[in-house]
């Protein structure tokens, strides 16, 4: 049971849902930006206050199973297997949504699935991010609480340094302990899909579906997931990958070091957690940290490529500053 204060935030926090506000709120991965997906203008702010492109469709977060079936069209098996596994947890699944008025369904908004016949849902393992879309009563269109290709928020401090006055509220619920965002599954075709990796490996979803097929890089038009753009989770400060521990020559800068030691002295050297996933769980905070720093570079130990680590290589290419070489 959450505490009182915190069940009264949750209330105060669920009437400016429904009153077409924004929220901000925790959930396992990261804090979200929250909106009723079921009010177009409300998602709208959302894409204004992120400074999102409209081809970048957002995640519904929803409290059940059966809200989840009120936003889709079609409920198959297969979601059935991965949501016994997985949910409440960090998958979202992308499947046909509801398009007619039926009764005890959902229609959502062309805005907030970039016009698309798709639709992205989770259900968060958060307590408060549950608790919130209980209480509001409607399922919860929400991406990253951060401006579009920023660094995405794993505290609620990040949000308030990022999102300031255009947020009407933050949940703050702690430090996020999964740390760095959703694997997306798409149902939608004859294969599995894996339109984003994330905090469910590829592995984990093979054992459930059999093998699972990756996502062609989008050219243009409407993405079939968030996440999806070359350039994301980015910081100010330029950021490198480190090969083998080799870092710029000239500069201050600071290596989060996971494997290698550094290839020269004088700069600040913070250890990275050894295992895939105590590393997500700190990845955001400590770019936050090193983004504050004051530093000329970041430097990141390039992780292994194996299977387990997809997600955060994923989210350092994505990082990186391009039109840099990868390898200083």
């Amino acid at each position: 049971m959450l505490p009182a204060a915190v069940s009264g935030e949750i209330e105060h926090a669920a009437r400016l849902l429904r009153a077409g506000r924004l929220v901000a709120f925790p959930t396992e991965t990261v804090y979200g930006l929250g909106a009723n997906a079921l009010d177009a203008e409300a998602v709208a702010r959302i894409y204004a206050v992120k400074g999102r492109p409209a081809t970048s469709p957002l995640i519904v977060h929803v409290a059940s199973i059966a809200m989840a079936k009120s936003l889709v069209a079609h409920w198959p098996e297969l979601a059935d297997r991965l949501a016994e596994r997985f949910w409440p947890g960090p998958l979202t699944l992308v499947l046909e949504k509801q398009l007619q008025v039926q009764p005890e369904k959902y229609l959502i908004p062309a805005i907030a699935t970039a016009g698309s016949a798709t639709v992205a849902v989770r259900m968060p393992a958060h307590p408060i991010a549950l608790a919130l879309i209980g209480a509001a009563g409607v399922p919860l269109a929400a991406p990253s609480a951060n401006r579009f290709t920023q660094l995405s928020p794993a505290t609620a401090d990040h949000v308030r340094r990022g999102l300031g006055d255009d947020v009407d509220f933050v949940l703050d619920g702690g430090r996020c302990q999964v740390g760095i965002e959703s694997t997306v599954l798409s149902l939608t075709e004859s294969r599995p899909t894996l339109l984003r990796p994330g905090a469910v490996s590829r592995t984990e979803l093979e054992a459930i579906v059999g093998p699972i097929a990756s996502a062609p890089k989008v050219q243009s038009g409407a993405h079939p997931s968030p996440g999806m753009h070359r350039r994301h989770y980015s910081p100010s400060t330029t950021l490198y990958l480190a090969s083998n521990g080799k870092l710029p020559e000239k500069g201050k800068g600071i290596y989060l070091q996971h494997r290698h030691p550094p290839s020269r002295a004088g700069v600040t050297i913070h250890q990275m957690p050894h295992s895939a996933a105590d590393y997500a769980a700190a990845f955001y905070h400590a770019l936050h940290q090193a983004d504050a720093g004051n530093y000329d570079w970041i430097a990141v130990d390039v992780p292994p490529g194996t299977p387990e680590w997809e997600a955060i290589q994923d989210r350092l290419e994505r990082a990186r500053s391009h039109g840099q070489d990868a390898d200083p």
